[in-house]
């Protein structure tokens, strides 16, 4: 009974990671995160 209890907190919990990750108001933030790393190489390169 708490093993099922548990595996359902579980699942919503990933499917609602799931959704906020693919919202589209979270696009751009993730977008800007991308991008970071070849920022990062263009401001300290000579």
């Amino acid at each position: 009974m708490i093993s099922g209890i548990v595996t359902a907190i579980l699942l919503l919990t990933f499917v609602g990671g799931w959704i906020w990750a693919w919202s589209p108001k979270r696009r751009s933030d993730f977008d800007a995160a991308a991008r970071l790393p070849l920022n990062d190489d263009e401001e300290s390169a000579p």
